[in-house]
């Protein structure tokens, strides 16, 4: 009990990091009146989640990261649960690729998450929620998108490969691939 209660609280340190990187400390772009562009480092404790409690703490933490945030912080808009879909999903696949039990390297592991969480959720999926709501053109939202995700994908495999050398991070990694094999 006491192990998943230290779980419990790292997630909630985890959502208030996301929240504080997400909604305060990001650079915003606003396009056509709509925020089409969100430049920051929100997504790294979301990923992280994943990476470290596997797919469905990931989740949690970025849907409740989303909502929290947009509780504190509304952005000017109603609340649309597609963006905490975006967030959450985030959480999912980082989780999926890093408890998988496909022979890859941890780093291997950790370059795929980010790249299918980044082009596919960031690049593509987010950019299509924000066509199909506010009908912003494609190239208006996918332009920006082109510069930001490359450097974004950059920031966050370095910072997560130096964090897969800490105990805290590769020792819960493994805890949790040694439970579902067994």
């Amino acid at each position: 009990m006491k192990s998943k209660t230290k779980d419990w609280v790292f997630q909630g340190l985890l959502i208030a990091l996301g929240v504080v990187l997400t909604r305060f400390a990001s650079i915003r772009i606003n396009i056509g009146g709509v925020e089409g562009i969100r430049i920051g480092l929100g997504t790294l404790p979301i990923l992280i989640a994943g990476f470290m409690f596997g797919p469905l703490p990931g989740t949690l933490v970025g849907a409740l990261t989303d909502i929290i945030g947009y509780l504190l912080s509304p952005m000017g808009g109603p609340y649309f649960p597609h963006f905490t879909l975006t967030t959450a999903l985030r959480g999912t696949i980082a989780g999926l690729f890093a408890y998988s039990r496909r022979p890859l390297s941890p780093k291997t592991k950790i370059l795929s998450a980010i790249l299918i969480a980044e082009i596919g959720v960031g690049l593509f999926l987010t950019p299509y929620f924000l066509h199909t709501i506010f009908g912003i053109p494609w190239k208006i939202l996918l332009l920006p998108r082109l510069v930001a995700t490359p450097i974004q994908i950059a920031i966050y495999t370095y910072t997560i490969l130096l964090l897969n050398h800490t105990p805290l991070f590769t020792i819960s990694l493994a805890n949790y691939q040694e439970k579902n094999l067994s």
